[in-house]
């Protein structure tokens, strides 16, 4: 059969499928066409550092970079310039159903042969992004990138005991949130968040002076609003270095967040592992009106995996969508693993946090309240098992096809071919 007649085919088998999957989500009031047409134009930002393994793009010969962050793996292919990030994400992008946002760190300004130092980067050292951003209609974040770099060897940046240190990184910030001002004015708002590495090892004593120290370099960073500027803070459990006491610590920026209106990060790996971040949503959205998640998949430990549909993504969309906040959250990716196809890392990790969107946007929610709201336990869980064996596979393989990307695992074939004819050539 030729190739235009067997798509011909399948794409009419994957619309009979959906439309019968649309009856039995019907049964149970929930408009399957609705869910899709929210879930694909939700914006995630995708990250550009899986794309090298964190590597950045600055000019290494003054030393001022320290090759990046911890990624493990050595799969060939790790793209080695800014052009090459631009054109594996494009391929990437292909294979992605829905809105698509890029995220940058300030570790890839692009200053030919230049040295730049991070407190001195400005929106040029970016226009080339900014241009390619246009082009595709990606809306651009960012991020100040305070590891990998001398003044950061010693674990401690904004909260660093020489004032000189703290300037350093204030101005950093202070920059990088220029730079995300001037993606806003061509792009519309843009995140620019704030994770710093700052802690100690083992048995700090003095747990006190970092942390105002921190309060201080922070206000000093975020002292004025910048127009469309959405200044985001995240926190983390622990790290490698920083065992014992992180400075910037959840309850840390939760209370700054609060106190000075800015956005509060959750990374999914910066937990405990028992925790569960969506049960943080219901509390912390009552009293911050938007939040930053980076989603991520730790094992064991912060380790940034590959986003899989699994339980805690599921579980996260799906509070998101109860408790009617998915809008406002700024949906992000932060997983970087060089033993895969990167691209593949991309594509898998981003169509599974779009997949848990349609599937917490396909739940009967308005039924199980009110089953619950009733009293009617048993009812509530039969509901809920209901829709567990409710055909989602049909209307995601739908929304795949309205996207115009790949259904199902189609796309392996593209990302092979890719790695074929480009990627196996790069030393």
């Amino acid at each position: 059969m030729p190739t235009a007649a067997r798509t011909q085919r399948t794409d009419k088998t994957i619309e009979t499928a959906f439309r019968l999957a649309k009856e039995q989500f019907a049964a149970v009031g929930v408009k399957a066409d609705l869910a899709v047409k929210l879930a694909l134009g939700l914006p995630i930002s995708a990250h550009c550092w899986q794309g090298d393994d964190v590597k950045g793009l600055e000019t290494k010969s003054a030393g001022l970079s320290t090759g990046g962050i911890q990624a493990t793996g050595n799969y060939p292919g790790a793209a080695r310039t800014g052009d090459e990030i631009r054109r594996d994400f494009e391929v990437a992008a292909g294979l992605i159903p829905g809105k698509l946002r890029f995220n940058l760190h300030a570790s890839y300004a692009e200053t030919g042969e230049k040295v730049v130092d991070r407190d001195a980067i400005q929106p040029r050292h970016f226009a080339a992004w900014l241009q390619w951003a246009k082009e595709r209609g990606y809306g651009l974040d960012f991020n100040p990138t305070f590891f990998a770099h001398p003044l950061a060897e010693s674990g401690m940046t904004l909260a660093h005991q020489d004032k000189a240190v703290r300037e350093f990184w204030v101005e950093h910030a202070r920059a990088c949130r220029r730079i995300a001002r001037s993606f806003a004015k061509e792009l519309g708002p843009s995140v620019c968040n704030i994770w710093i590495p700052d802690g100690m090892k083992d048995s700090t004593v003095d747990r006190w002076s970092p942390r105002e120290r921190l309060v201080e370099s922070l206000d000093a960073i975020l002292d004025g609003k910048m127009a469309g500027v959405v200044d985001a803070v995240e926190s983390k459990l622990f790290g490698i270095g920083c065992e014992d006491y992180t400075v910037g610590s959840h309850e840390f920026y939760l209370l700054y967040a609060l106190s000075r209106g800015v956005v509060l990060c959750y990374d999914l790996g910066h937990f405990h592992p028992t925790e569960s971040i969506a049960d943080k949503l219901s509390s912390t959205m009552q009293f911050l009106d938007r939040i930053l998640v980076h989603v991520s998949r730790g094992v064991r430990w912060d380790s940034d995996h590959v986003v899989l549909f699994n339980d805690e993504v599921r579980a996260l969309c799906q509070e998101a969508v109860r408790g009617k906040v998915v809008n406002r959250i700024y949906w992000s990716l932060d997983f970087f693993d060089a033993s895969i196809n990167r691209i593949g890392a991309w594509v898998v990790g981003t169509r599974a946090l779009r997949k848990a969107l349609l599937y917490a946007l396909l739940e009967p929610t308005p039924l199980l309240a009110k089953a619950e709201a009733a009293g009617r336990g048993a009812e509530k869980l039969a509901l809920l098992e209901r829709s567990k064996e409710l055909p989602f596979g049909a209307v995601w393989d739908y929304a795949c096809l309205t996207a115009g990307v790949p259904v199902g695992a189609g796309w392996v074939a593209d990302m092979n071919a890719y790695e074929k004819a480009v990627l196996a050539g790069r030393k």
